[in-house]
């Protein structure tokens, strides 16, 4: 058992890095880390959504073509008022073969076996770049990977950026290669409100809302039945468009006429699709809707599209010495497309081929009681040290 890789985790868990807090003084700890085991490192500061954030850069290595990223992300999802907590989850706890806290899975533990992986790494046998990449807010849209990739050659200097990436996100060690875009965005039903008494006085937004829903709901029954035979084996499950109505608010009381009525929805589309097709076309249908409501035609409801948040898909061509790397090192057989969206859509949508792999678990992510599999933590640095080997010091 590495003592020092427990360490670290339990620091990361006990810091609150929930996507709206600033996850700066546990960057700076993960900078510190791994200059401590010889990495030069840099921190790409932000600000987002008004709140101090960083990106951690840090890389060893000969400054050669190639070389390989290693990136997870260090923010979490919120814990408060989420149902099913038992345990204090700014608090690792190690119990039995599993160990709790949140971010334990998503993706806490990926972090604390780079640390490991760096501090136990011979750096003079590495041939080309190893660089790792831990990122701010990648749980409201990848919004520090986005900022980040770009970035990366005046981050890195005179070293040459990786062609490839490996992203540490929950798989159980299984290798995916692709995921499907995400896009984000509000629809607001503006009506006139009034008592309810009198519904000729007014518009009920909620009412207006509800046949925004059914619009958007007929189009995400026609996605769900296109189903594309191209993508049958990466995504299975789910081989078209998926959507999602996600959060619902509006009006005050019984007795009064919603004046307003917020959506959001949330869509990932196939990687061969435009992103942005699915959020034009719910346009054109939100054009089409009637905007009185059902009590009277007197006053018209105004239907407003909020700007769309999105990241591009990620798609991997099979072969390549990452994916003969992360094979052999874990035993894995098949590829197949992730039901998450990742960091990696920025990278891969700035050229380097990108792979999804990690300790943690799908199903234990955003969840209450979040666990890692104690064998699986303990297990990931020696396979991060057989990748790193194979893919930064093997041959080219």
């Amino acid at each position: 058992m590495n003592s020092g890789q427990y360490e670290t985790l339990e620091r990361l868990i006990a810091f609150d890095t929930v996507s709206v807090n600033s996850d700066v003084p546990a960057m700076e700890y993960l900078a510190e880390l791994l200059d401590g085991a010889g990495f030069h490192t840099a921190l790409q500061r932000l600000e987002i959504a008004g709140v101090a954030q960083a990106n951690l850069v840090a890389w060893a290595g000969e400054p050669r073509a190639g070389g390989l990223i290693v990136s997870g992300h260090l923010d979490t999802v919120p814990a408060a008022g989420q149902p099913g907590w038992t345990r204090d989850p700014f608090r690792m706890e190690a119990a039995g073969d599993r160990i709790f806290g949140r971010g334990a899975s998503d993706m806490k533990g990926f972090l604390a076996q780079c640390v490991a992986a760096a501090r136990a790494l011979d750096r003079a046998r590495l041939k080309r770049p190893l660089v790792f990449i831990f990122t701010a807010d990648e749980e409201i849209g990848m919004l520090g990977a986005q900022r980040v990739a770009p970035a990366l050659p005046e981050l890195l200097g005179g070293i040459p950026r990786p062609d490839l990436a490996w992203i540490g996100e929950p798989t159980s060690f299984a290798v995916l290669n692709a995921h499907k875009s995400i896009c984000a965005f509000e629809v607001r039903v503006r009506g006139r409100g009034g008592h309810s008494g009198a519904p000729e006085m007014g518009v009920n937004a909620i009412a207006v809302m509800g046949k925004a829903i059914a619009a958007i709901g007929r189009l995400q029954a026609e996605r769900r039945a296109a189903r594309d035979a191209e993508f049958a084996a990466l995504f299975p499950e789910s081989p078209h468009d998926v959507m999602n109505f996600g959060v619902i608010a509006g009006g005050l009381a019984s007795n009064i006429i919603a004046e307003e009525c917020s959506l959001k929805v949330t869509y990932r589309s196939l990687p061969n699709r435009d992103p942005l097709e699915l959020y034009r076309e719910v346009e054109r249908r939100l054009r089409e809707i009637d905007p009185h409501d059902y009590a009277a035609d007197n006053h018209r409801a105004a239907i407003e599209l909020g700007r769309p948040v999105f990241a591009p898909a990620m798609r991997a061509a099979a072969g390549g010495s990452l994916e003969r790397a992360l094979m052999a090192a874990t035993g894995s057989k098949t590829m197949r497309g992730a039901p998450f969206a990742t960091d990696g859509a920025w990278f891969a949508a700035a050229g380097i081929t990108t792979l999804i792999c990690g300790p943690g678990d799908y199903d234990q992510a955003h969840q209450p009681n979040e666990s890692l599999s104690r064998a699986a933590f303990e297990r990931g640095t020696d396979l991060l040290l057989n990748v790193i080997e194979m893919v930064c010091a093997g041959a080219a």
